[in-house]
């Protein structure tokens, strides 16, 4: 069911806009109403709604501010928008498009057959975003958690890595694997503002992603702004014998390309073969030593084979830390977050010649941040907006104690973000489930599995969803199924067993149990009420 928002501070607009239709006919919900922007923006912060119908000037914050703060706020995710405009405003709800508002409607024309047009049209968006780009409610942000898991060993259980990996489509079924931890160097891009050096970077880690790909299957993630990890699959093991001259010479062609396009050239170290993707940690543990050996003359390196692995660990292994750091982060909790980051700190201060390991476990601890974090990036970046390097003023730090300082800086910024998210975080675990069970409405999903995909226990997943929720979690998933189903029996005149099987029903009879459980008619019915 689609929840909607009402947003006007006429509340005579609001309940002829609530009257106008019949809502529950067409599957949505009014979750809310609002005098003024700044009211919606909270129900918006606390329902996740997918539409907003909005009046476009309002006091304290108009419709038009409400879409902006959204969009920025929420990027993909945000709710659809409705601008409703008189005729004198009508420029001004064209510039409404930038936001991508969806329609404006002129309120002195406003029908029951004109908004009705208006929802459903909406409606069509939404259903075609969750089909054709998963990736709006779900695949980016997890893709990058789950890489960043992968890399630091911080999955729960095989279980949950295979469970995540086919949900994302991810390939690990190779015979071995390298990673590659890498910066992209440009000192032009120092004298750009923080602004424009964020196309710049993203761009290059772009070009690096294609052309890597042309050589070996692999997958890319930013770290940060800069730095940047590499996994390259093998289908053969024997492929492997000779990885270190192949991907150097990958890494160095890449490079060139890089530097005739956007005038930047890489550094990078490269870990070694490891054979299942549970190690994988231990490359990418590899190839972060073996940056450290990177300079101008030497920009790509591999793991000297004739040091002992045992003595050649010398980055920090977080994952050592990695059931409070997960806690800390998924629960936002700022009191793990701070006893977690204040044990580091004791332990370099205990050992004030390991600059290294203390670089890299802040180095990590800020990548976890920009990776788990929605809109990481931007949140992290923000921490430092009044410092001329930003973020990367960690990089700059030159002994233990200066590192520790900016560790323990950062840390406070994460906790005051945790203690304002902490509230909400419970709901947010509804609400990204919530979008993946409407993103897999065609499969066949168990309470297990889902909570699995989340990382909690399926009991817990259970009790948060009936209290967060209006149905409990197998109710939810029939209905979504069910609202699937009207649309595949009306719009693409399916058969009812066709509707059964595309939706994952183990039988037709099932599924009519279902559907008319939920809609009190029979699937059979339904299609002839509605074309008779």
């Amino acid at each position: 069911m689609y929840q909607l928002l009402i947003v006007d501070d006429e509340p005579l607009v609001q309940a002829g806009i609530r009257s106008m239709l019949n809502w529950n006919e067409m599957n949505i919900e009014i979750c809310g109403t609002a005098m003024n922007g700044q009211a919606a923006l909270k129900i918006v912060d606390e329902k996740s709604p997918d539409i907003v119908i909005t009046d476009i000037k309002m006091p304290v914050m108009s419709g038009l501010e409400l879409a902006k703060v959204c969009r920025e706020r929420y990027g993909e995710n945000s709710p659809y928008f409705i601008i409703l405009t008189s005729y004198e405003d009508f420029q001004m709800a064209r510039d409404a498009l930038s936001y991508q508002v969806s329609d404006y409607l002129v309120k002195l024309e406003l029908t029951p057959e004109v908004l009705k047009k208006a929802i459903d049209r909406v409606i069509a968006q939404i259903s075609q975003s969750r089909k054709k780009q998963m990736s709006v409610v779900y695949i980016h942000p997890f893709y990058d958690k789950f890489l960043i898991s992968l890399l630091h060993d911080l999955f729960e259980s095989e279980e949950q890595f295979r469970l995540q990996s086919r949900d994302l489509n991810l390939n690990f079924e190779y015979s071995s694997y390298v990673c590659c931890y890498g910066e992209i160097i440009s000192p032009q891009a120092d004298q750009l503002s923080a602004q424009k050096q964020i196309p710049l970077f993203t761009s290059s880690l772009q070009m690096i992603r294609e052309l890597g790909a042309k050589y070996l299957p692999l997958y890319a993630l930013s770290l940060d702004l800069r730095h940047f990890a590499l996994i390259f699959c093998f289908a053969d093991a024997a492929d492997t014998e000779d990885y270190v001259e192949s991907l150097t010479d990958i890494l160095q062609s890449i490079s060139s390309t890089l530097q005739n396009y956007y005038n930047v050239t890489l550094r990078c170290g490269i870990g070694t073969p490891v054979q299942t993707p549970g190690t994988i940690c231990d490359s990418y543990q590899y190839a972060r030593q073996t940056f450290q050996n990177t300079d101008a003359d030497t920009a790509i390196t591999s793991f000297d084979m004739d040091h002992s692995k045992e003595n050649a660990r010398k980055p920090f292994n977080i994952s050592l830390f990695k059931n409070d750091l997960t806690r800390a982060f998924e629960e936002y909790d700022p009191d793990i977050l701070r006893t977690t980051i204040q044990s580091l700190c004791g332990l370099f201060r205990d050992h004030p010649g390991h600059y290294v390991q203390a670089l890299d476990a802040a180095s990590n601890i800020l990548y976890l941040s920009i990776s788990l974090l929605q809109d990481g990036e931007s949140i992290v970046s923000g921490f430092f907006a009044d410092d001329p390097d930003g973020y990367r003023s960690l990089y700059k730090q030159s002994n233990v104690e200066h590192v520790i300082q900016w560790l323990q800086s950062f840390c406070d910024k994460l906790c005051e973000l945790f203690q304002t998210r902490r509230k909400d975080y419970k709901n947010h675990i509804v609400t990204n489930v919530r979008k993946y069970i409407n993103a897999h409405v065609c499969e066949r999903l168990s309470l297990n599995e889902v909570a699995a995909v989340f990382g909690i226990s399926p009991n817990y997943l259970s009790q948060l969803f009936s209290k967060y929720n209006d149905t409990g979690f197998s109710e939810y998933i029939n209905i979504c199924k069910i609202t699937e189903a009207k649309r595949l029996l009306e719009e693409e005149n399916m058969k009812v067993y066709e509707a059964a099987e595309a939706l994952g029903f183990e039988s037709a009879f099932y599924f009519s149990k279902v559907f008319k459980r939920v809609e009190g008619v029979s699937p059979t019915e339904y299609v002839n009420n509605k074309f008779s």
